[in-house]
């Protein structure tokens, strides 16, 4: 019965989304403390740059479970996801207005380093670019404009 065949590939489908959700969020869990430990201060910030390939959703959640686990946090991250370059930028909401920081401004910015461009919210921006290579330079520079 083709129909019976279709409706088990597709529970089977769900099933296998889930399971994959469930080992992202556990390597995310696990990614987070590593990345808690590497935590570097820079004037009273909390600078995490990363490279963790990852889609950009998972990179998200990542950044503002950071964000609830670490104050005055400044994170970034570099993927490199087929071929093109993703930049993504968190700040605490009380550094945007202490230090006037502003991740849409900052990743339109780094956005030159990977060939692309972005924006966001004061404390969340994106930036997609075609120049992956660009990815370290731009954490470097992320990481100048705090100092």
């Amino acid at each position: 019965n083709t129909l019976k065949a279709v409706q088990n590939l597709q529970e089977e489908n769900v099933k296998l989304k889930k399971e994959l959700e469930k080992t992202l969020q556990e390597k995310a869990g696990n990614l987070k403390s590593e990345l808690v430990e590497k935590i570097e201060e820079i004037n009273g910030i909390n600078f995490i740059g990363t490279s963790i390939n990852m889609d950009a959703n998972t990179i998200k959640n990542l950044a503002f479970e950071l964000a609830n686990k670490v104050d005055n946090l400044f994170f970034i991250n570099g993927a490199t996801i087929d071929g093109t370059a993703l930049l993504t930028v968190y700040i605490s909401k009380n550094l945007t207005q202490e230090q006037e920081l502003n991740a849409g401004a900052i990743v339109r910015e780094l956005g030159k380093l990977i060939q692309g461009g972005g924006g966001g919210q004061a404390f969340f921006a994106t930036a997609g670019g075609k120049n992956p290579a660009g990815i370290q330079q731009a954490i470097l520079k992320s990481k100048e404009i705090i100092s």
